[in-house]
Protein backbone atom coordinates (compact mmCIF):
# COMPACT_ATOMS: atom_id res chain seq x y z
CA UNK A 1 0.00 0.00 0.00
CA UNK A 2 1.66 3.39 -1.04
CA UNK A 3 0.65 6.57 0.84
CA UNK A 4 0.67 9.71 -1.09
CA UNK A 5 1.90 12.15 1.56
CA UNK A 6 0.52 16.09 0.71
CA UNK A 7 2.15 19.16 2.03
CA UNK A 8 -0.19 21.13 4.53
CA UNK A 9 -1.84 24.03 3.02
CA UNK A 10 -0.83 27.31 4.27
CA UNK A 11 -3.91 29.24 5.20
CA UNK A 12 -2.31 32.76 4.59
CA UNK A 13 -1.52 31.94 1.13
CA UNK A 14 -4.89 30.23 0.42
CA UNK A 15 -6.52 33.07 1.62
CA UNK A 16 -4.73 36.03 -0.53
CA UNK A 17 -5.45 33.66 -3.26
CA UNK A 18 -9.02 33.33 -2.71
CA UNK A 19 -9.42 37.01 -2.18
CA UNK A 20 -7.43 37.54 -5.71
CA UNK A 21 -10.00 35.28 -7.00
CA UNK A 22 -12.85 37.16 -5.50
CA UNK A 23 -11.66 40.47 -6.52
CA UNK A 24 -11.05 39.13 -10.19
CA UNK A 25 -14.51 37.89 -10.53
CA UNK A 26 -16.12 41.51 -9.01
CA UNK A 27 -14.10 43.60 -11.48
CA UNK A 28 -15.32 41.24 -14.56
CA UNK A 29 -19.18 42.36 -13.00
CA UNK A 30 -18.47 45.66 -12.48
CA UNK A 31 -18.48 47.48 -15.82
CA UNK A 32 -18.49 51.35 -15.32
CA UNK A 33 -20.91 53.06 -17.74
CA UNK A 34 -17.99 55.55 -19.60
CA UNK A 35 -16.16 51.97 -20.97
CA UNK A 36 -19.17 51.38 -23.09
CA UNK A 37 -18.84 52.18 -26.77
CA UNK A 38 -20.43 55.14 -28.62
CA UNK A 39 -23.09 53.76 -29.88
CA UNK A 40 -24.84 52.00 -27.31
CA UNK A 41 -23.74 54.87 -24.38
CA UNK A 42 -25.52 57.25 -27.16
CA UNK A 43 -28.69 55.17 -27.21
CA UNK A 44 -28.81 55.43 -23.32
CA UNK A 45 -28.34 59.43 -23.52
CA UNK A 46 -31.06 59.45 -26.17
CA UNK A 47 -33.43 57.96 -23.71
CA UNK A 48 -32.74 60.28 -21.06
CA UNK A 49 -35.07 63.25 -20.15
CA UNK A 50 -33.53 66.68 -19.76
CA UNK A 51 -32.93 65.72 -15.88
CA UNK A 52 -31.28 62.57 -16.35
CA UNK A 53 -29.27 64.63 -19.31
CA UNK A 54 -28.46 67.36 -16.36
CA UNK A 55 -27.51 65.01 -13.92
CA UNK A 56 -25.13 62.75 -16.36
CA UNK A 57 -23.73 66.00 -17.51
CA UNK A 58 -22.00 66.51 -13.98
CA UNK A 59 -20.34 63.18 -13.77
CA UNK A 60 -17.08 64.31 -15.80
CA UNK A 61 -15.65 65.94 -18.44
CA UNK A 62 -16.47 63.44 -21.22
CA UNK A 63 -20.23 63.35 -20.12
CA UNK A 64 -20.78 66.80 -20.08
CA UNK A 65 -18.96 66.86 -23.75
CA UNK A 66 -21.67 64.33 -24.64
CA UNK A 67 -24.62 65.89 -22.50
CA UNK A 68 -24.71 69.13 -24.35
CA UNK A 69 -24.46 67.75 -28.10
CA UNK A 70 -27.55 69.79 -29.78
CA UNK A 71 -29.24 66.56 -31.50
CA UNK A 72 -30.05 65.20 -27.92
CA UNK A 73 -31.65 68.45 -26.49
CA UNK A 74 -33.34 68.93 -30.01
CA UNK A 75 -35.63 66.48 -29.53
CA UNK A 76 -36.54 67.82 -26.23
CA UNK A 77 -37.09 71.05 -27.66
CA UNK A 78 -39.85 69.94 -30.46
CA UNK A 79 -41.10 67.51 -27.72
CA UNK A 80 -41.95 70.32 -25.28
CA UNK A 81 -41.73 73.73 -27.42
CA UNK A 82 -42.20 72.74 -30.73
CA UNK A 83 -45.76 73.72 -31.29
CA UNK A 84 -44.95 77.33 -29.73
CA UNK A 85 -41.52 77.87 -31.66
CA UNK A 86 -43.05 77.22 -35.12
CA UNK A 87 -42.38 80.12 -37.64
CA UNK A 88 -39.50 82.98 -39.19
CA UNK A 89 -40.73 84.81 -36.03
CA UNK A 90 -39.86 82.99 -33.58
CA UNK A 91 -36.41 82.31 -34.85
CA UNK A 92 -35.56 85.58 -35.76
CA UNK A 93 -36.25 86.48 -31.96
CA UNK A 94 -34.57 83.63 -30.88
CA UNK A 95 -31.17 85.08 -33.26
CA UNK A 96 -31.47 88.52 -31.81
CA UNK A 97 -31.39 87.17 -28.22
CA UNK A 98 -28.06 85.89 -29.28
CA UNK A 99 -27.10 88.84 -30.91
CA UNK A 100 -27.51 90.89 -27.89
CA UNK A 101 -25.66 87.50 -25.69
CA UNK A 102 -22.96 88.04 -27.98
CA UNK A 103 -22.68 92.00 -27.77
CA UNK A 104 -23.07 91.74 -23.92
CA UNK A 105 -20.19 89.07 -24.06
CA UNK A 106 -21.69 86.80 -21.87
CA UNK A 107 -20.04 83.80 -21.72
CA UNK A 108 -22.64 82.26 -19.19
CA UNK A 109 -26.19 81.13 -19.74
CA UNK A 110 -28.11 82.71 -16.62
CA UNK A 111 -30.13 79.88 -15.16
CA UNK A 112 -29.22 82.30 -11.36
CA UNK A 113 -32.65 80.87 -10.69
CA UNK A 114 -32.48 77.65 -9.81
CA UNK A 115 -35.47 76.55 -10.55
CA UNK A 116 -36.09 72.93 -10.52
CA UNK A 117 -33.04 70.61 -11.18
CA UNK A 118 -31.84 73.01 -13.76
CA UNK A 119 -30.02 74.80 -10.64
CA UNK A 120 -27.41 72.39 -10.98
CA UNK A 121 -25.98 74.49 -13.65
CA UNK A 122 -24.88 77.15 -11.64
CA UNK A 123 -22.08 74.74 -9.83
CA UNK A 124 -20.17 74.99 -13.08
CA UNK A 125 -20.43 71.44 -14.42
CA UNK A 126 -22.01 72.50 -17.47
CA UNK A 127 -19.50 74.35 -18.95
CA UNK A 128 -17.04 73.88 -21.02
CA UNK A 129 -13.35 74.61 -20.86
CA UNK A 130 -12.28 78.24 -21.21
CA UNK A 131 -9.49 78.25 -23.34
CA UNK A 132 -8.33 81.93 -22.53
CA UNK A 133 -7.09 82.57 -19.09
CA UNK A 134 -6.83 85.32 -17.03
CA UNK A 135 -2.95 87.01 -17.68
CA UNK A 136 -3.11 88.78 -14.75
CA UNK A 137 -3.41 85.34 -12.83
CA UNK A 138 -0.45 83.98 -11.10
CA UNK A 139 1.41 80.41 -11.96
CA UNK A 140 0.14 79.24 -8.33
CA UNK A 141 -3.84 80.53 -8.57
CA UNK A 142 -3.54 78.87 -12.31
CA UNK A 143 -2.58 75.40 -10.36
CA UNK A 144 -4.80 75.56 -7.65
CA UNK A 145 -7.57 76.48 -10.52
CA UNK A 146 -6.35 73.48 -12.53
CA UNK A 147 -6.50 71.13 -9.54
CA UNK A 148 -10.85 71.39 -9.50
CA UNK A 149 -11.85 70.74 -12.61
CA UNK A 150 -15.81 71.12 -11.53
CA UNK A 151 -15.24 75.07 -10.82
CA UNK A 152 -13.25 75.22 -14.02
CA UNK A 153 -13.72 79.09 -15.90
CA UNK A 154 -16.22 77.13 -18.18
CA UNK A 155 -18.82 78.60 -20.68
CA UNK A 156 -22.12 76.93 -22.54
CA UNK A 157 -22.01 78.20 -26.35
CA UNK A 158 -24.78 80.48 -26.13
CA UNK A 159 -26.49 79.53 -29.84
CA UNK A 160 -26.62 76.01 -28.84
CA UNK A 161 -30.06 74.40 -28.59
CA UNK A 162 -29.37 73.14 -25.03
CA UNK A 163 -28.99 76.95 -24.32
CA UNK A 164 -32.40 77.68 -26.17
CA UNK A 165 -34.19 74.91 -24.20
CA UNK A 166 -32.73 76.33 -20.68
CA UNK A 167 -33.47 79.61 -21.50
CA UNK A 168 -36.83 78.88 -22.61
CA UNK A 169 -37.56 76.62 -19.50
CA UNK A 170 -36.09 79.31 -16.80
CA UNK A 171 -38.10 82.21 -18.03
CA UNK A 172 -35.04 84.32 -19.79
CA UNK A 173 -36.39 84.08 -23.38
CA UNK A 174 -39.58 85.58 -24.15
CA UNK A 175 -40.87 84.67 -27.07
CA UNK A 176 -43.42 86.06 -29.97
CA UNK A 177 -46.96 83.67 -29.93
CA UNK A 178 -50.56 84.59 -29.45
CA UNK A 179 -53.01 84.40 -27.02
CA UNK A 180 -56.20 83.45 -27.21
CA UNK A 181 -59.29 85.36 -25.11
CA UNK A 182 -56.24 87.71 -23.68
CA UNK A 183 -56.36 89.59 -20.33
CA UNK A 184 -58.11 86.66 -18.55
CA UNK A 185 -60.95 86.60 -20.95
CA UNK A 186 -62.12 90.34 -20.80
CA UNK A 187 -65.63 90.15 -22.47
CA UNK A 188 -63.97 92.53 -24.91
CA UNK A 189 -61.78 89.88 -26.41
CA UNK A 190 -63.40 86.63 -26.01
CA UNK A 191 -63.39 84.71 -29.43
CA UNK A 192 -60.28 86.61 -29.82
CA UNK A 193 -56.36 85.90 -30.39
CA UNK A 194 -53.49 88.61 -30.14
CA UNK A 195 -49.81 88.64 -30.49
CA UNK A 196 -47.53 89.10 -27.47
CA UNK A 197 -44.26 88.31 -26.04
CA UNK A 198 -44.63 85.43 -23.85
CA UNK A 199 -42.08 83.73 -21.10
CA UNK A 200 -42.54 80.93 -19.12
CA UNK A 201 -42.70 80.39 -15.73
CA UNK A 202 -41.42 76.71 -14.76
CA UNK A 203 -42.57 76.57 -11.09
CA UNK A 204 -46.46 77.31 -11.87
CA UNK A 205 -45.99 75.61 -15.37
CA UNK A 206 -47.62 78.59 -17.07
CA UNK A 207 -46.84 82.00 -19.05
CA UNK A 208 -47.17 85.57 -18.68
CA UNK A 209 -47.64 87.75 -21.45
CA UNK A 210 -46.83 91.08 -22.47
CA UNK A 211 -48.82 93.16 -25.09
CA UNK A 212 -48.21 95.61 -27.01
CA UNK A 213 -50.88 98.11 -27.43
CA UNK A 214 -51.42 102.16 -28.32
CA UNK A 215 -50.16 103.53 -24.92
CA UNK A 216 -49.20 101.60 -21.98
CA UNK A 217 -48.71 97.85 -22.45
CA UNK A 218 -50.54 95.66 -21.14
CA UNK A 219 -49.01 92.50 -18.98
CA UNK A 220 -51.34 89.30 -18.30
CA UNK A 221 -49.75 86.22 -16.00
CA UNK A 222 -50.92 82.41 -15.39
CA UNK A 223 -51.82 82.05 -18.42
CA UNK A 224 -52.24 78.21 -19.52
CA UNK A 225 -50.88 76.05 -22.55
CA UNK A 226 -54.10 75.82 -23.78
CA UNK A 227 -54.73 80.00 -24.28
CA UNK A 228 -51.11 79.84 -26.60
CA UNK A 229 -50.59 78.88 -30.33
CA UNK A 230 -47.80 80.01 -32.57
CA UNK A 231 -48.48 83.50 -34.44
CA UNK A 232 -50.62 82.87 -37.26
CA UNK A 233 -48.73 84.05 -39.75
CA UNK A 234 -45.52 85.68 -40.22
CA UNK A 235 -45.83 89.39 -39.80
CA UNK A 236 -46.30 91.86 -38.00
CA UNK A 237 -49.83 92.88 -36.24
CA UNK A 238 -49.22 96.15 -37.57
CA UNK A 239 -49.46 94.49 -41.30
CA UNK A 240 -52.36 94.02 -43.67
CA UNK A 241 -52.80 90.32 -44.19
CA UNK A 242 -52.99 89.48 -47.95
CA UNK A 243 -56.07 87.62 -48.16
CA UNK A 244 -55.86 84.61 -50.59
CA UNK A 245 -59.37 82.56 -49.44
CA UNK A 246 -61.69 84.93 -51.02
CA UNK A 247 -62.65 83.62 -53.94
CA UNK A 248 -63.63 80.42 -52.72
CA UNK A 249 -65.13 81.50 -49.21
CA UNK A 250 -68.71 80.82 -48.88
CA UNK A 251 -71.47 80.15 -46.42
CA UNK A 252 -70.58 77.90 -44.05
CA UNK A 253 -66.88 78.13 -43.64
CA UNK A 254 -64.85 79.01 -40.80
CA UNK A 255 -62.40 82.13 -40.55
CA UNK A 256 -60.37 84.48 -38.69
CA UNK A 257 -60.22 87.79 -39.70
CA UNK A 258 -57.89 90.68 -38.20
CA UNK A 259 -59.34 93.20 -36.26
CA UNK A 260 -58.29 96.74 -34.59
CA UNK A 261 -59.94 99.25 -32.02
CA UNK A 262 -58.67 102.20 -34.50
CA UNK A 263 -55.04 102.99 -36.67
CA UNK A 264 -52.81 103.39 -33.66
CA UNK A 265 -53.61 99.76 -32.38
CA UNK A 266 -52.65 96.34 -33.72
CA UNK A 267 -54.50 93.73 -35.36
CA UNK A 268 -55.95 90.97 -33.21
CA UNK A 269 -57.37 87.80 -35.31
CA UNK A 270 -61.10 87.17 -34.40
CA UNK A 271 -62.98 84.04 -35.00
CA UNK A 272 -66.41 83.84 -37.06
CA UNK A 273 -68.40 81.80 -39.99
CA UNK A 274 -69.10 82.82 -43.36
CA UNK A 275 -72.76 83.57 -43.54
CA UNK A 276 -75.62 83.79 -46.47
CA UNK A 277 -76.47 87.44 -48.03
CA UNK A 278 -80.36 88.64 -47.07
CA UNK A 279 -81.71 88.03 -50.41
CA UNK A 280 -80.49 84.51 -49.70
CA UNK A 281 -82.89 81.98 -47.78
CA UNK A 282 -80.01 79.50 -46.71
CA UNK A 283 -81.10 76.41 -48.88
CA UNK A 284 -78.14 74.75 -50.40
CA UNK A 285 -79.81 73.88 -53.62
CA UNK A 286 -80.46 77.39 -54.58
CA UNK A 287 -77.58 79.69 -52.90
CA UNK A 288 -75.76 81.23 -54.86
CA UNK A 289 -73.67 83.38 -52.84
CA UNK A 290 -70.49 82.27 -53.42
CA UNK A 291 -71.02 83.63 -56.82
CA UNK A 292 -71.48 87.52 -55.65
CA UNK A 293 -68.83 89.54 -55.08
CA UNK A 294 -70.31 90.23 -51.60
CA UNK A 295 -69.61 88.11 -48.56
CA UNK A 296 -70.98 88.04 -45.12
CA UNK A 297 -69.27 87.55 -42.09
CA UNK A 298 -70.68 86.67 -39.40
CA UNK A 299 -69.71 86.68 -35.30
CA UNK A 300 -72.36 84.72 -33.63
CA UNK A 301 -70.76 85.18 -30.18
CA UNK A 302 -73.05 88.11 -30.39
CA UNK A 303 -76.57 88.96 -30.24
CA UNK A 304 -78.81 88.88 -33.16
CA UNK A 305 -78.90 93.02 -33.91
CA UNK A 306 -75.50 93.68 -32.15
CA UNK A 307 -73.62 96.33 -34.49
CA UNK A 308 -70.35 93.33 -34.30
CA UNK A 309 -72.92 90.56 -35.28
CA UNK A 310 -71.42 91.30 -39.16
CA UNK A 311 -69.98 92.65 -41.80
CA UNK A 312 -69.91 92.87 -45.06
CA UNK A 313 -66.71 92.51 -47.76
CA UNK A 314 -66.02 93.04 -51.44
CA UNK A 315 -64.53 89.56 -52.32
CA UNK A 316 -62.31 90.90 -55.47
CA UNK A 317 -60.78 94.58 -53.88
CA UNK A 318 -60.89 93.98 -50.23
CA UNK A 319 -58.68 95.78 -48.04
CA UNK A 320 -59.06 97.35 -44.55
CA UNK A 321 -62.07 98.90 -44.18
CA UNK A 322 -64.18 100.33 -40.99
CA UNK A 323 -63.88 103.53 -38.98
CA UNK A 324 -63.13 104.86 -35.46
CA UNK A 325 -66.81 104.11 -34.40
CA UNK A 326 -66.40 100.43 -35.70
CA UNK A 327 -62.97 99.36 -35.71
CA UNK A 328 -61.02 98.56 -38.56
CA UNK A 329 -61.43 95.01 -40.65
CA UNK A 330 -58.52 93.64 -42.65
CA UNK A 331 -57.00 90.13 -43.72
CA UNK A 332 -58.84 87.03 -43.21
CA UNK A 333 -57.48 83.61 -43.36
CA UNK A 334 -59.91 80.20 -44.04
CA UNK A 335 -59.67 77.26 -41.28
CA UNK A 336 -58.86 74.32 -43.69
CA UNK A 337 -57.89 72.62 -39.97
CA UNK A 338 -60.63 70.95 -37.93
CA UNK A 339 -58.02 71.23 -34.68
CA UNK A 340 -58.10 75.38 -35.06
CA UNK A 341 -62.33 74.93 -35.55
CA UNK A 342 -62.39 72.99 -32.56
CA UNK A 343 -60.78 75.41 -30.43
CA UNK A 344 -62.10 78.03 -31.14
CA UNK A 345 -65.64 76.36 -30.20
CA UNK A 346 -63.83 75.68 -26.94
CA UNK A 347 -63.57 79.17 -26.35
CA UNK A 348 -67.09 80.01 -26.68
CA UNK A 349 -69.21 82.20 -23.97
CA UNK A 350 -71.40 80.86 -21.79
CA UNK A 351 -73.55 83.66 -23.25
CA UNK A 352 -74.36 85.83 -26.24
CA UNK A 353 -72.69 89.34 -26.03
CA UNK A 354 -73.92 92.39 -26.44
Amino acid sequence: MISLIFPPLDPIKNGVITLKAEALEKKKDDVCLSDLPDLPLECILEKLSPGGLTSMSGVCRSFRAMCTQDHLWERHLKQKWGKLLMGDSVYKEWQAYIDTKKKKKQTLVDCSNGKGYFGVFTTGFWWKKNVKENSSSSSSSSSSSSSSSSRTSICLRVDSIMAWYLSIENGNFSFPAQVYNRENGNVGFLLSCYDAKVSYDSSIDSFKARYSAHGRPTTEENIGWERLRSPAVDASPYDLHVSDCLTDLQPGDHFEIQWRKSKEFPYGWWYGVAGHLESCDGNKLYCQCHRSDTVILEFKQYSPGSRWREVEIDRKDHREVGNETDGFYAGIRKLYHNDEILIWKGLWPTQPLA
